[in-house]
């Protein structure tokens, strides 16, 4: 079975328009912390003290976590936001596909 190589950029802009999404490690912890969502999405260089919290709340409350390869400058962008964005936290994906990414 071949898995279908997904466009994360492309997908983060589908959610961001059609879904419903919160931006900021603060959002990110408590949606983690009361598994308030369907995804979590970490950029590679979000704090390493929030990153360990909001993981290890994540895992305590089943709520999957995305590694994004490219920095909180590259995950803004790819979110068609003029700032930095460290955590996106998924509610409803919308049109997208992004959840395709939690099954990895």
């Amino acid at each position: 079975m071949q898995s279908q190589k997904i466009d994360v950029n492309k997908q983060l802009q589908i959610v961001v328009r059609s879904g419903k999404v919160a931006l900021g490690i603060k959002e990110a912890l408590d949606a983690a912390r009361f598994a308030k969502c369907k995804l979590l999405i970490l950029s590679s260089n979000c704090p390493a003290r929030d990153r360990l919290n909001i993981v290890n709340y994540a895992q305590q409350s089943g709520v999957p976590i995305f590694d994004y390869p490219g920095t909180s400058v590259d995950l803004g962008s790819a979110c068609l936001k003029h700032f930095v964005v460290a955590a996106l936290t998924i509610k409803e994906p919308g049109d997208s596909e992004i959840l395709k990414l939690a099954e990895r």
